[in-house]
């Protein structure tokens, strides 16, 4: 096995008679198991179906496959073709892809047949007035070799490709540049019609934004898209190809259907299958509750019911499985072992029936438990007591995030609060380590006595530089190992809603804070720091006591250096705290920000509207202007408020994404950009803060990159991280 690109390579040769070439790949291997992609190309007559067998010599096993049907006897290996990809015209290729097993040593096969007729890679009557045209060698040596990674593992991230109709001629595709691409990369894009041929569709290798603008398909048939990187003038693998349907609807949108089932909340993404694409995990906000996974494209996983201590779901002291709950979410999907698939969190007590079926029983509702699920079958693969520390005052509610605290291996962190009588509330946050067999507590912090004002958000992001993840809350930080790094309360911070830590500032070295607060009687309504360390830079302080249940920080404004802040006095380039517009009442709406439209400016979205801001021309609140409305797309807010299930970077290049369901709940409704940038940015997946990000609720509120990313921007720096296999 060669080391190629971002993926163990291992081509098999040709061998025996005519007709079909066949590339074999191993995506990624780990002990005792690998992913593997397989692609075909016809070198024959068209055909509509397609078998293809081959046999393992060092005892592999498939597991799970994708973009096809396998089946295995013995040794030998039989893999056939889905609805959607049968039929292969002369020259067409098609790709699928599996998770295995092995024992002793994993040796590629050495033949395949499909249809009968085995694989030399050869024409089997070559045509007497050509020679087919072929593509260049799917995994060529490059002459610039891909950048070495840091320490942080993180994600084997596919292309992402995604495309979808603007208007009614043009389709915009879109694909992620990755976190360790070497500088230099370009890209080639192919389409393939109704399982024809692939086509290249760019004249020359593209070099600037990840995205590329088809005007010329026949979209009364069934398109599909991938691209192949270019290294130095070398083609590289394809990418997994993304489809549009014969007479597909023009609209921002990705739709995944789902089975029936209740309003949905939250959904949490994560590489479930470790095809290197995101698949889905989702609540159902029912009694009682439910969780549920689906593959990409809409293949039901598994669902776990959270059993009768989830029913009471809407008391502030609710029941001891309770999930999704104002600020308590208690689930997190991510890669927790580092093994290349993801993951599920959750906080579970006595009464849980897990994905394959299991129940979890305990003698006593109060007490509560981790449990680390197979993000394939939903099966409990480890749980740990949650400390009792404060179990005399019933079972506590839970908000889940990952990060590095240790700056290499992905950690769970659990802040879980619960009420003492009728008053205050006990807190306790805590780290966990998920080795792939048993979960430990790292450490845990208590709160106490301590001045150490708390939020309804968490954000874990790496405050000081150093490569190690600390955990922040709105009025405190905790260093990586669950000591306390500093308080804002001695400086008048109290509760409060919303806050930010991100790049603020491109001019003042370091990361910048900044919250909003609720009812302080001091009159603080909204405040800026230093985030290594807590120094106050600035306070807005009226009269009179309040609850700013909102604050937003991006740059909205390209005529100051760095971000705005605002919540309702006003917006303030964060820098100099000066009033960008001096008419208060000329301000957006504080929600949420969206990377969307390709300039170097955030977007706004708001209650289903994705609106932006002109400081040129500033309007109302109620006036924004307004780039589209979910509605227009039979999308619905989520359960319990105003906001979507989720925002991130899953798909396509480095803007964001926006998932909401239908009204009926049965189908996931992805909006996704339908315009073009010439922005080069890697996916926004691959920076550490912002993927930390992406694992966290709370009250939803937006993600941040670790770098400054506005109007002036410079390059990012490469992001420290390396891609686990």
């Amino acid at each position: 096995m060669a080391l190629a690109g971002a993926g163990l390579t291992v081509p098999t040769a040709a061998e025996a008679a005519t007709g079909c070439r066949v590339t074999y790949a191993v995506t990624n291997q780990w002990q005792g198991g690998f992913g593997a992609n397989v692609t075909i190309t016809n070198l024959g007559d068209p055909v509509d179906g397609w078998t293809l067998t081959w046999s393992y010599a060092g005892g592999q096993t498939v597991t799970q496959a994708w973009n096809a049907t396998v089946t295995q006897s013995g040794a030998q290996v039989t893999a056939k073709n889905v609805s959607y990809n049968g039929a292969l015209a002369t020259n067409a290729e098609t790709s699928f892809g599996f998770n295995g097993a092995w024992r002793d040593d994993n040796p590629a096969p050495t033949g395949f047949t499909l249809n009968g007729t085995k694989c030399t890679g050869a024409p089997s009557v070559p045509s007497p007035s050509s020679t087919p045209t072929r593509n260049p060698s799917p995994n060529p040596t490059p002459t610039t070799s891909p950048v070495p990674g840091g320490s942080r593992k993180m994600e084997n991230l596919g292309r992402g490709v995604v495309a979808v109709r603007s208007n009614s001629t043009n389709v915009l595709v879109t694909w992620r540049l990755l976190g360790l691409d070497p500088d230099g990369i370009g890209f080639n894009v192919y389409r393939s019609t109704a399982g024809g041929s692939w086509v290249k569709l760019n004249s020359s290798v593209l070099t600037k934004g990840t995205n590329f603008v088809d005007s010329t398909a026949d979209l009364t048939r069934s398109t599909s898209y991938r691209v192949r990187p270019v290294i130095g003038g070398d083609e590289q693998s394809p990418s997994e190809a993304f489809t549009l349907s014969a007479n597909h609807a023009v609209e921002p949108v990705v739709r995944v259907p789902l089975r029936s089932g209740g309003p949905v909340k939250f959904v949490w993404v994560g590489d479930l299958d470790g095809d290197g694409e995101y698949d889905y995990v989702l609540d159902r906000q029912t009694s009682p509750q439910k969780i549920e996974a689906y593959r990409r494209d809409g293949r039901f996983l598994w669902q776990v019911d959270m059993g009768p201590n989830s029913t009471n779901q809407n008391n502030i002291e609710g029941g001891s499985s309770t999930i999704d709950v104002g600020n308590w979410d208690g689930v997190t999907v991510a890669d927790l072992d580092s093994d290349g698939r993801a993951e599920v969190a959750v906080r579970i007590a006595n009464g849980v029936t897990f994905g394959n079926g299991a129940k979890f029983t305990q003698s006593d509702n109060n007490r509560q438990y981790i449990a680390i699920l197979d993000g394939m079958t939903g099966a409990a693969r480890a749980t740990a007591a949650v400390p009792t520390d404060y179990l005399s005052d019933g079972p506590m509610y839970a908000r889940f995030g990952v990060g590095y605290l240790d700056g290499v291996n992905p950690s769970l962190v659990a802040f879980m609060k619960n009420r003492i009588g009728s008053g205050d509330f006990n807190l306790m946050e805590s780290a966990w380590k998920f080795d792939g067999k048993t979960l430990a507590l790292q450490w845990k912090w208590r709160r106490g006595n301590q001045n150490a004002p708390d939020g309804h958000n968490t954000r874990i992001i790496d405050v000081d530089g150093d490569g190690k993840d600390e955990v922040a809350e709105i009025g405190y930080v905790l260093n990586g190992n669950g000591t306390l790094r500093y308080s804002l309360g001695p400086k008048g911070v109290v509760h409060g809603d919303r806050f930010h830590i991100a790049k603020m500032d491109p001019s003042r070295p370091g990361l910048q804070g900044y919250g909003v607060q609720q009812d302080n009687p001091s009159g603080l309504r909204e405040y800026y720091y230093d985030a290594a360390t807590g120094t106050m830079i600035w306070k807005h302080v009226e009269d009179g006591v309040t609850d700013v249940g909102r604050g937003m920080a991006g740059d909205i404004d390209p005529r100051f250096p760095g971000m705005e802040v605002w919540s309702f006095s006003g917006v303030y380039n964060a820098a100099t705290n000066r009033l960008t517009e001096s008419d208060t009442s000329l301000r957006p709406w504080p929600q949420m920000g969206l990377w969307w439209d390709g300039d170097l400016t955030m977007e706004l979205l708001n209650d289903g509207k994705f609106e932006k801001w002109d400081p040129d021309n500033p309007t109302p609140t109620n006036r924004t202007p307004r780039l589209l409305n979910i509605s227009q797309y039979g999308a619905v807010d989520a359960a319990q408020g105003v906001n979507p299930t989720l925002v991130g970077d899953i798909l396509g290049d480095w803007r964001e994404e926006v998932v909401y369901t239908n009204a009926s709940y049965d189908e996931l409704i992805i909006f996704t950009t339908n315009q073009p940038t010439t922005t080069r940015l890697y996916t926004l997946a691959h920076n550490p803060a912002y993927r930390n990000a992406m694992t966290l609720k709370g009250y939803m509120q937006s993600h941040h990159v670790d770098y400054f990313l506005g109007a002036g921007m410079t390059k990012p720096p490469r992001p420290d991280i390396t891609y686990v296999r």
